[in-house]
């Protein structure tokens, strides 16, 4: 039988945990909008990126030339999968994992994964990662975890034969904390490349570059890589933090509701010890 001693002591406990609840919602709310900010901050770059490709696929197409080749569609196949390292975030993790698994079809797979509990799912079920690096705590890293991944492919499709590359993450999107995207990061896809070959110019006249066609056609794949992979990032981590979120104010609800119980509880006993008193 609970006595009024430890009827206090578990009200006690149950308000510390509450705290802590409320706190890890703060956090989590203030995260969301850094990183929504910093995916939205980066969308101006990406425009800039996208006409650079533009001018150069025009200036091809005018000279005659078929739009220019980035890595080759042949040799193995990459994955890049963003998780997450803590957990208290609902299904986040197995979301991703198993939209991953799908996106291998069983299919031998260099994989690189981003978050280490993701990592522990693919590792359990006995699949190979060649490389697990860890999420940044805050806006300021994302660009250093960037510089990483590009380092990563570019050794995929020179040391172990990668043509393609895909990204998978979650996405915050509307009512939905976790909703599973996937990029192709290399080759850039046909259909994209024709898409802006086809595009009218935003301008009266074209930019004139005087870099080599092919070496600026690379660096700007290589940059568009950088704005890909930061976004992908940025949504990924908003999504991860918008998935705790929705758990924390679940278990805010059920310690409420524990708390009432624990208090009418603590009164019953209460007014039952009075009672048995008054009788004495």
């Amino acid at each position: 039988m609970d006595t009024l001693e430890s009827l206090s002591d578990a009200l006690e406990t149950t308000g510390e945990i509450q705290s802590i609840v409320r706190t890890m919602k703060a956090l989590s709310s203030v995260s969301i909008r850094q990183y929504e900010h910093a995916e939205t901050a980066m969308a101006s770059y990406a425009r800039t990126i996208e006409l650079g490709l533009m001018a150069v696929l025009r200036q091809r197409r005018s000279a005659g030339l078929p739009p220019p080749g980035t890595y080759g569609s042949g040799g193995r196949g990459a994955l890049i999968v963003v998780g997450s390292d803590r957990g208290l975030c609902g299904g986040y993790n197995d979301k991703i994992a198993r939209f991953a698994r799908s996106r291998m079809d069983g299919r031998p797979v260099v994989l690189g994964v981003i978050g280490a509990r993701v990592a522990a799912r693919f590792e359990g079920e006995g699949s190979a990662v060649q490389s697990v690096h860890a999420l940044p705590g805050s806006v300021e890293g994302l660009s250093r975890l960037v510089q990483t991944m590009i380092v990563e492919i570019d050794r995929w499709t020179r040391a172990e034969g990668v043509g393609q590359v895909w990204l998978t993450h979650n996405r915050r999107e509307g009512r939905t904390t976790a909703k599973p995207q996937a990029h192709r990061l290399l080759p850039l896809p046909d259909s994209y490349l024709h898409k802006l070959a086809e595009a009218d110019w935003p301008g009266r006249s074209l930019p004139q570059f005087r870099m080599e066609p092919d070496r600026l056609m690379s660096w700007l794949v290589q940059q568009r890589l950088v704005v890909v992979i930061y976004r992908a990032l940025a949504e990924a981590l908003a999504s991860e933090h918008a998935s705790r979120l929705a758990a924390m104010q679940a278990a805010e609800r059920n310690i409420e509701e524990r708390r009432d119980d624990l208090r009418q509880l603590y009164r019953l006993r209460r007014q039952e010890t009075i009672t048995r008193e008054l009788l004495d």
